[in-house]
């Protein structure tokens, strides 16, 4: 038993300080990250409308505001909320984010959502 014990340890000690001891520590930090990412987006979609009727007003003025932003804000939000729930559903495998800015409340009024047609995966 103890013959095997010297060489278990050894083993164990040098993957602990290897480079995947590394990513196995990004990935839990990534994969954390999306979950809140996933929880966040679906939660706050509803924020993308007053995001987008502050922004219409402010570039073409109320009347647009109140009418092109409610409904740009809409078509957001839902497009928040199922990017929320992909995060959700595959947090697993940490990717880029789908959605820029990750969170509503960032650049609230200043940058627009945009949604990202390629699904990458992260490099490690």
């Amino acid at each position: 038993m103890k013959r095997i014990l010297k060489p278990l340890l050894l083993l164990s000690a040098l993957l602990f300080f290897s480079p995947q001891a590394a990513v196995a520590a990004n990935y839990a930090v990534d994969a954390g990250d999306k979950l809140a990412h996933g929880m966040a987006n679906l939660v706050t979609g509803i924020g993308e409308v007053p995001k987008n009727m502050v922004m219409t007003t402010n570039e073409k003025g109320i009347g647009y505001g109140l009418t092109t932003g409610v409904f740009s804000g809409i078509v957001s939000g839902i497009g928040r909320s199922l990017t929320g729930i992909v995060d959700l559903v595959t947090f697993y495998v940490p990717t880029e984010p789908i959605i820029t800015p990750g969170y509503v409340w960032q650049d609230f009024d200043t940058k627009e959502t945009r949604f990202d047609s390629k699904w990458k995966a992260k490099e490690y």
